[in-house]
């Protein structure tokens, strides 16, 4: 994994390449920007097919309606703007002119979590994964690197309903996997192991798996899984998981509250409840920064990986 982790691609622009390439094979798509155009990496659409793509300035809720309408005609719209205001400022469209109506619309929010770094709070979005995994009908995915976001992308148009996919700014390791690995709904694992389970999803896989190198050393072995689609839920890879490791610590770049962790432990509440940890933002604001520096001030480096999870094995072997 060495050798390709060495190369550092964001995932909107993943996003951004596999926009260029799916329009050959698919011409119902389009795209639309509030504004943000280079910022979500779509002004490489919109150079190439100019006819395609509609600029509606700072108007989210114009944007989620227009797209909403364009589906209806037969168009598959990328509706894409920063993850805070597709998820704040248009919800309600997102809601009911899109999932309501279950559209095949494909929201597209970039600058997801703290690696927005300097931006701040007002544009790290800490809040989207719950708020749109809680509208019926949407399909939720988090990709974990700049080949998963452009799979990602690809895939999305095929699916029946709204798809919200949340991109980051930074640029991060590429993780070694073939296309024919990622399956949006099938979570993947990275990193095989007995003692306990990391599920993790955008760019703290990366982080995940160096933590688990790090514990096999400490002489743990921890499976790690790549949860890219939150939505729908990949029930029986996490409940297997938890029944062969017998504990479970989440790492997301987003609010511990109704996230991915919420998530999986609403699965493993029902079916095979075991220890659990939940790391990610402590219920607060962002604040401005290099992402580095954020990583290690809200405790997500590799280190704090390791040290949750010695803890919680700890619990584990105890049963306390």
């Amino acid at each position: 994994m060495e050798k390709e982790a060495l190369r550092k691609e964001s995932t909107r622009d993943g996003f951004g390449k596999a926009l260029i390439v799916l329009v050959e094979t698919n011409k119902n798509v389009v795209v639309l920007s509030s504004d943000l155009t280079e910022s979500v990496r779509a002004h490489w659409f919109k150079e190439k097919y100019p006819e395609r793509f509609v600029s509606h300035g700072v108007a989210e809720q114009d944007m989620i309606s227009t797209a909403a309408g364009l589906a209806l005609s037969g168009k598959v719209p990328f509706a894409t703007t920063f993850g805070a205001f597709a998820s704040g400022r248009a919800w309600d469209q997102v809601k009911i002119s899109v999932a309501y109506m279950n559209l095949n619309v494909n929201i597209v929010g970039s600058h997801g979590g703290i690696s927005v770094g300097e931006d701040g709070a007002t544009h790290q979005a800490l809040e989207e994964i719950a708020l749109m995994r809680i509208i019926p009908n949407m399909t939720v995915v988090v990709p974990a690197d700049y080949n998963e976001a452009f799979w990602a992308t690809q895939q999305a148009v095929n699916i029946l309903g709204p798809v919200y996919l949340r991109l980051g700014r930074a640029k991060t390791p590429i993780l070694e996997k073939e296309e024919k690995d990622f399956e949006i709904g099938k979570a993947i694992v990275e990193r095989q192991g007995s003692d306990i389970t990391i599920i993790a999803c955008g760019v703290l896989v990366y982080k995940a798996i160096k933590a688990s190198e790090i514990l096999q050393e400490k002489g743990i072995n921890a499976k790690v899984i790549n949860l890219h689609t939150i939505k729908p839920i990949d029930r029986e890879l996490l409940v297997n998981a938890a029944k062969e490791t017998g504990a479970v610590l989440t790492v997301e770049e987003h609010n511990i509250f109704a996230g991915m962790g919420s998530s999986v432990a609403e699965v493993l509440a029902e079916e095979c409840p075991v220890p659990m940890k939940f790391m990610g933002i402590k219920g607060r604001f962002g604040i401005s920064g290099p992402s580095d520096e954020l990583f290690k001030y809200f405790g997500l480096m590799e280190e704090d990986i390791v040290r949750e999870t010695e803890k919680l094995f700890l619990k584990k072997k105890n049963k306390i």
